[in-house]
């Protein structure tokens, strides 16, 4: 599938050698070296599209179009997202919002092109895969465009892979050289001094936390000194938002959003655009599927871009999700942890020597079912650092000279399973890796009995008691005698006894005709709801020996029930 389009790419290379006309000033352009200059530039915007135009990711067969798929980024200003708030503050406002988004989700969100057309110098920030670098490549794709088209700046763009600055000898200018020398250009040192003399150029910096640490302090001065040096040129940086500490201070910081419901619905259509989806209705098909309410987990991880390609690719393989979303789960934590970082090609290896992978896991599903128990789902760093510290103490397999804060901010920077969402508090990226993690913590530690029994009438729990029944490897049967047995000891109680003994008495003093069974219902929704009634008749007080028992007759039972 070709990134451009035909009528897309004549635009382009008309709109590029205007460009080099524009750099040059006024020239003689004879027949000879119009054609010169006419192939350079059909070979450099045809060069961009092909390296940085497409998506091949997650073990895709075939690479799709970047234009294709695009789905506009909203942005939201960094200073809003690292505003103060306390774990409380933050629970609270999680409770308010409803839902199961886990950030703070201002509302103040800006168009990423709009920003990128405003803002001279420009710092890209969000999480792993939520789509820094592919607005980058998008940037450069519409700065071969006409201007009128999207971005609005009559650039050349450059896009630099930071991760390749691994040299101890690096030269920015000279990387600049080399994308033109590559496609041709005639005189590629002396066009590219003109080109930063009139401020001509768009340099794309990509990955600023994938230099290699040996490097980066050098690279940090190597790419301020030259943004001052070219100050008139037009300048976009990404960088994973825990490794950016304000090292550029002309730059504008910006954090990527989170998909909104708009934007997961736009990129399914731009993914399922072909004729025979667009007759299988399949997008329509898969978002509906998306919307189901027993499948708001999954849609909580559609709000990353990364992970919803890796939902599109599932879907389109089996016009389907996985009966079985622990699968799912475990899949989409796989490529977070470790397949990403791989197919990106980040040489960091381990999170910290000897804490591997398993490991990892198990330290995770330690500190998520820690908090899932206590109803805690934003952690102060404090707390977050001690458990880390604890668990490596306590796990003979643990290297016991790792230092736990590092650990913490390592995990944060590569994998962003745990994100600061405020000054010190972290949760979390998404509700569901820790209602998965929290399953495997309980499934590998055999505490399926401890988790029946303390919370199989919580429905804060649910998602949870289908994960573990998803991760057993002895089947399910097991949990299901289990709950079969704890549902039974509520029926031995002698306030349940008491409930049903009062609900039928209820029932009987009703005038109107409907079923007994339908005014039992009824009567003890009225009375207590039913998660307070089950808590009361496991350990019912005397004050509350349901007052049927007494002669005393329902509030409702002289009137029709719709009137009550």
């Amino acid at each position: 599938m070709e990134p451009l389009t035909t009528s897309v790419a004549n635009a382009a290379i008309s709109s590029f050698l205007n460009k080099i006309v524009d750099i040059y000033g006024e020239i003689d352009l004879t027949a000879p070296l119009k054609q010169q200059y006419f192939n350079f530039s059909k070979a450099y915007v045809e060069r961009y599209a092909e390296r940085h135009g497409h998506l091949k990711v997650l073990g895709m067969s075939q690479p799709v179009s970047l234009e294709d798929v695009y789905t506009s980024v909203q942005v939201l200003d960094a200073r809003e997202v690292r505003s103060f708030e306390t774990p409380e503050g933050l629970e609270a406002l999680y409770r308010q919002r409803g839902g199961r988004g886990l950030g703070r989700d201002p509302q103040a969100k800006q168009a990423g092109i709009a920003i990128a057309n405003r803002e001279q110098y420009l710092m890209v920030l969000g999480g792993p895969g939520i789509g820094k670098s592919t607005f980058l490549r998008k940037m450069g794709l519409e700065a071969l465009k006409d201007q009128r088209e999207g971005f609005e700046h009559n650039c050349i763009p450059v896009l630099l892979e930071l991760k390749y600055f691994d040299s101890e000898d690096i030269d920015i200018r000279q990387k600049l050289i080399d994308e033109f020398v590559i496609c041709g250009f005639p005189n590629a040192e002396k066009f590219t001094e003109r080109a930063l003399e009139k401020g001509r150029l768009l340099v794309l910096f990509d990955g600023l936390d994938e230099v290699p640490k040996v490097n980066l302090d050098k690279v940090i001065e190597l790419i301020s000194n030259f943004v001052d040096r070219h100050h008139k040129n037009r300048f976009i940086a990404s960088c994973r938002i825990a490794a950016y500490h304000g090292f550029f201070k002309r730059f504008t910081e910006v954090v990527v959003a989170d998909f909104d419901d708009g934007q997961i619905q736009q990129f399914i259509d731009n993914w399922f655009r072909s004729e025979l989806d667009k007759q299988k209705q399949t997008a329509e098909s898969f978002w509906q599927l998306l919307k189901q309410p027993h499948n708001k987990p999954t849609k909580d991880l559609a709000r990353t871009p990364l992970l919803l390609t890796f939902l599109c690719l599932v879907y389109d393989d089996r016009q389907t999700l996985p009966p079985k979303r622990s699968t799912l789960y475990s899949q989409a934590l796989d490529i977070i942890l470790e397949k990403w970082a791989a197919e990106k090609r980040i040489q960091r290896g381990d999170i910290y020597p000897g804490l591997h992978t398993d490991l990892e896991k198990q330290l995770l599903a330690d500190i998520a079912h820690t908090g899932f128990a206590r109803n805690q789902l934003f952690m102060d760093k404090v707390d977050l650092v001690n458990a880390i510290r604890q668990f490596l103490g306590q796990t003979l397999e643990a290297p016991k000279t790792l230092d736990a804060q590092q650990v913490l901010t390592e995990i944060e920077v590569q994998q962003g399973i745990l994100v600061q969402r405020a000054e010190d508090v972290y949760s979390f990226s998404h509700l569901t890796l820790q209602e998965f993690l929290t399953a495997f913590y309980i499934e590998g530690r055999r505490e399926i009995d401890k988790l029946v029994r303390n919370h199989l009438t919580d429905y804060r729990w649910r998602e949870v008691f289908l994960l573990v029944a998803g991760l057993m490897r002895s089947g399910v049967d097991d949990l299901l005698l289990r709950i079969e047995q704890q549902a039974r000891s509520y029926l031995a109680t002698e306030g349940l006894r008491d409930l049903l003994h009062w609900a039928g008495w209820a029932a009987e003093q009703w005038d109107a005709d409907y079923r007994v069974s339908a005014k039992r219902m009824v009567s003890i929704y009225f009375a207590f709801a039913p998660a307070r009634a089950l808590d009361r008749a496991r350990s019912p007080s005397p004050r509350v020996r349901w007052r049927g028992r007494c002669g005393a007759r329902p509030p409702w039972a002289s009137s029709a029930p719709g009137r009550s």
